[in-house]
């Protein structure tokens, strides 16, 4: 065949489409287990870090929930992770009503949550002290917010800024606000990011939407940290029976 020809071109051109084609895709499968273990162990390593646990054993210390239906189920920690794998998993989790839920032994709490940015998503995880009202810490980022103004949200100056906040006046749910020109009340808001007004809007929209949906489960702390045990009594119940008799 004449290697000038417009026929062998066409039919070198088409072999070498197929073969790169080939040769990617068998790559892409060899590294996909090991692309899928590197997210998980970010993602752990994101959990641990909301805790300023960072150098602990996220298997040893961490206990992974289902809630759905007003009921709690302990999960394997890699399927709870599984099933919230990306950010539109775990938004129709939201959207269907099943929260996931990371306990600490020492009683504290981290949830995941997802929210919109100027550009694309923003993501993270929040850790709550035992109280279940006073952040512990927060972890955050981004898809493509812009450098310098809203891509601080995953900066550790910032996420530093939540520590000590709460999210509860009262008995009542409030979230915490990133408030454009400082933040006026110290115990519930966060100065906006400069700059970065819609990025801020989103972080404290993603903080309402998804925490709000935890309200009655934080409020039922006790019954949602504790393993359930039906044949196992509470100190303060036995306490009450103790004092009945």
């Amino acid at each position: 065949m004449n290697k000038n020809s417009n026929t062998y071109i066409i039919i070198y051109s088409t072999v070498m489409v197929v073969v790169v084609a080939i040769l990617l895709a068998v790559a892409a499968l060899s590294l996909q287990k090991r692309q899928y273990q590197n997210e998980l162990n970010e993602k752990k390593t994101n959990i641990l870090q909301s805790l300023g646990a960072a150098d602990q054993n996220f298997d040893e210390l961490m206990t992974a929930y289902v809630i759905e239906n007003g009921t709690k189920n302990e999960t394997p920690a890699d399927k709870v992770f599984d099933m919230m794998k990306t950010n539109k998993d775990l938004r129709d989790s939201y959207a269907a009503g099943k929260l996931y839920l990371f306990v600490a032994k020492d009683g504290r709490v981290v949830i995941p949550i997802v929210g919109a940015g100027l550009w694309g998503d923003i993501w993270g995880y929040l850790a709550l002290e035992k109280d279940m009202n006073t952040v512990s810490g927060i972890v955050m980022a981004h898809k493509g917010e812009t450098p310098g103004l809203g891509a601080e949200i995953a900066t550790p100056n910032h996420q530093a800024k939540y520590k000590g906040k709460t999210i509860f006046e009262g008995n009542d749910f409030v979230g915490i606000t990133l408030r454009k020109g400082g933040a006026q009340n110290p115990a519930h808001e966060v100065d906006a990011i400069s700059g970065g007004t819609k990025t801020s809007n989103g972080v404290t929209n993603m903080i309402k939407d998804c925490l709000g949906a935890y309200v009655q489960v934080l409020k039922a702390q006790p019954d949602v940290v504790e393993p359930a045990n039906p044949e196992a009594k509470t100190e303060s119940e036995t306490q009450k029976v103790e004092n009945n008799e």
